[in-house]
């Protein structure tokens, strides 16, 4: 395969999807990004004529995803890579948050990526090539107080991941769940939509997490344009993995909970064993 691929990015107006396509593009890469107003087409276009696509698409517009993957294979040629970038977290303690806010993080960060994957995956077997990559987050594999829809998406989205790998192998098809800690977007910044607070008995607990989580925004450890270049990396691999990290942060605590979940196994262990018949 040529080192010049296509890669079909959602999300690219900002954080992660703003950095990898332009760096991409800088790189030599077509890039076919999605955005939600033409305005938005126009300057990303502007960045790499004949190279930067711009595709009016909301990722929570399941009806209209497939006739939109059709239309870019149709005019770009094949999509080599697939990048399910789009998504938000959503902050709030469990008992002040509602249903609604759960079922519009998951339908942005599972089902939205999942509909565009869905839309890819017959294209990618039945060439017998392709890369689906998945922004997860290294809170699929850690938790933290104030963020469970957004950890349960992205725990999700990390199995759906991993499972597909698995069934697409055959094929050539590859599948990365990519995992950043903390970057410099605006995830907790901008982005984040966040529950009002309602009950006092969290006032203690939560609001120094909520107040804390608002001031390092901006002055995480991680570079936008650094991560890009990782999955650049990645994607040139011929044997991707199926999980990434990107940064030092969750190299640490990812490693803290695998050791932490090793210790809680090994002192339940005769209570496990127990069930066998």
């Amino acid at each position: 395969m040529s080192s010049t691929k296509t890669l079909f990015i959602t999300g690219v107006s900002t954080g992660f999807g703003k950095a990898l396509a332009a760096q991409a593009l800088a790189a030599g890469h077509k890039v076919i990004g999605t955005l939600r107003n033409q305005d938005a087409i126009e300057s990303f276009e502007a960045q790499a004529p004949g190279r930067a696509h711009g595709v009016l698409l909301d990722v929570t517009e399941f009806a209209a995803i497939d006739s939109v993957v059709n239309d870019v294979d149709k005019a770009f040629g094949p999509v080599d890579v697939l990048v399910n970038n789009a998504g938000y977290g959503h902050e709030g303690v469990f008992e002040e948050s509602t249903l609604d806010e759960m079922r519009h993080q998951f339908d942005v960060n599972v089902f939205g990526a999942v509909a565009i994957t869905k839309a890819f995956v017959p294209l990618f077997r039945q060439r017998r090539s392709g890369h689906i990559i998945n922004i997860t987050s290294m809170g699929g594999f850690i938790t933290m107080p104030g963020i469970s829809f957004y950890h349960g998406s992205k725990f999700a989205l990390e199995g759906i991941s991993e499972t597909l790998g698995k069934e697409l192998k055959p094929f050539n098809v590859f599948v990365t769940a990519v995992a950043p800690g903390g970057f410099r977007t605006d995830w907790a910044g901008r982005s984040m939509q966040r529950s009002p607070r309602q009950i006092a008995d969290y006032d203690e607990s939560f609001n120094p997490i909520r107040k804390a989580r608002e001031e390092r925004s901006g002055k995480q450890p991680g570079d936008p344009v650094k991560a890009a270049n990782a999955i650049l990396t990645l994607i040139a691999s011929d044997a991707p993995p199926a999980h990434l990290l990107l940064g030092s942060d969750a190299l640490k605590l990812v490693r803290d909970k695998l050791a932490q979940l090793e210790a809680e196994i090994a002192a339940w262990e005769d209570v496990t064993r127990s069930t066998d018949i």
